[in-house]
């Protein structure tokens, strides 16, 4: 039976969990960052299977009137069991419960349809958004 639980997963099953998407396949995050990046989030949603953390999302926000979806992984071997869908009509009615209206997200390429069924478009071409990422 599935549990969810809006208590930050432990870094451990936290860091084991991300491993799995390949995003980190460089190690360029260690396992207390990854913790602390999930603790400072708005909210956090984890969903557990006989104690083992099988699916996790969150939200970053103001509180007020933006936030982005991130974070959002299956296991491997749990996905195509609902578990994602689920994980975004929780996160998306948590924050419509406060007021928040402006979520935005970044998908990984291929997954765009995923996220269209809840709603969610591309921004047009011609306003993409920024980003830079800072040498250390």
């Amino acid at each position: 039976m599935k549990k969810f639980s809006t208590e930050c997963p432990s870094a451990s099953d936290f860091y084991h969990l991300y491993q799995t998407t390949g995003w980190n396949a460089d190690q360029t995050y260690g396992k207390e960052q990854l913790d602390q990046a999930i603790r400072n989030s708005w909210y956090t949603l984890s969903v557990y299977e006989d104690e083992q953390l099988i699916g996790f999302g969150r939200i970053i926000s103001d509180g007020v009137y933006q936030a982005f979806l991130c974070d959002l992984i299956v296991l491997p071997e749990q996905r195509n069991n609902g578990i994602g869908s689920e994980l975004v009509e929780r996160l998306l009615a948590h924050c419509k419960v406060h007021g928040l209206r402006w979520i935005q997200l970044s998908c990984a390429k291929g997954k765009q349809a995923f996220y269209e069924r809840f709603g969610f478009r591309a921004r047009p071409h011609d306003a993409p958004g920024m980003q830079r990422f800072l040498d250390q």
